[in-house]
């Protein structure tokens, strides 16, 4: 057994299970080589930072338990991959990455497919509309700053999302309750396509009529909620036990076969999951995803 599946084990059905884990930000300390984008909507205290952080991380993986990591490239780099990237190639077989885009760069599709093309193992690409106007880009033939994402019904949007679709890629949703209904009309136009919902869709942002057109998303067979994020909405760290009842109410719409674990420690599915079987928490805890991503 390689040091990249000597954590593998046998589940209760006699498949092999994984923890998989989708939602590692990396940053980096060295600045110079990976700058951060001018209009970042935040960037992290470097101060705290190494130069190279992946060690750090693997450090982390080995003792949680982590088989496994997609890498998602974070916001306050833009769309330049260069640390994720060189991330990825360290380490090959025990990690995969996301991408991310301005839409209103008309270049955006373009840069997408050849990322893609360069990039074997980039599997997703993220759309980011939680801090809708704070991320600006900064567009040379405008000669100002354009926001990020407005609706997911801009041409531009579309464009981007199609791209992604030709590819294969998942798209990768980090949004807010107020845009649930509006991406459900892109949701239903490319069906064959896996769509992934960070965070429980930030319930914390919306009121109680908006994250119901969350949980309508659950009537599409294509889209997974991804458990992650607790700590945005509740500060009982590490198994966010007091959210319980809400995240309950979350799997009760998606159920164990689409929703995936990621982030925080995957001991907490033991306490999310726990009216449902190992072999439903195996699902949500790796297998999932491997089988997403045929890995």
């Amino acid at each position: 057994m390689t040091d990249v599946t000597r954590k593998t084990r046998i589940g209760y059905t006699g498949e092999m299970t994984m923890t998989i884990e989708w939602n590692a930000h990396i940053f980096s300390a060295d600045t110079a080589r990976y700058p951060f984008h001018p209009n970042a909507c935040y960037r992290p205290d470097t101060s705290s930072l190494r130069d190279d952080p992946l060690e750090e991380y693997i450090k982390r993986m080995d003792a949680e338990g982590i088989d496994r990591a997609v890498l998602v490239h974070p916001e306050p780099y833009g769309d330049d991959h260069r640390l994720v990237r060189d991330c990825l190639a360290k380490c090959p077989e025990r990690f995969r990455m996301t991408s991310l885009f301005f839409p209103r760069d008309p270049d955006a599709p373009k840069k997408l497919k050849d990322l893609a093309e360069a990039q074997p193992g980039m599997v997703a690409t993220r759309f980011h509309a939680y801090h809708a106007s704070s991320l600006k880009l900064d567009t040379a033939s405008a000669g100002k700053e354009r926001q990020y994402l407005d609706r997911f019904t801009d041409a531009n949007v579309i464009a981007l999302w199609e791209m992604a679709a030709s590819l294969g890629l998942i798209v990768e949703l980090h949004i807010g309750p107020r845009f649930a209904r509006e991406v459900s009309a892109v949701i239903a136009d490319y069906p064959e396509t896996i769509v992934l919902i960070d965070h429980l869709a930030e319930p914390q942002e919306g009121t109680g009529p908006q994250f119901a057109d969350v949980l309508d998303l659950a009537r599409f067979d294509n889209v997974y909620m991804k458990l992650s994020g607790l700590g945005h909405f509740s500060d009982d760290a590490p198994l966010y036990e007091a959210v319980k009842p809400f995240t309950r109410w979350v799997i009760e719409a998606f159920g164990p076969d689409r929703m995936v674990w990621g982030s925080g420690t995957p001991a907490m599915l033991d306490t999310h999951f726990s009216d449902f079987s190992e072999a439903d928490r195996a699902k949500v805890r790796g297998l999932t995803l491997k089988r997403l991503l045929k890995w």
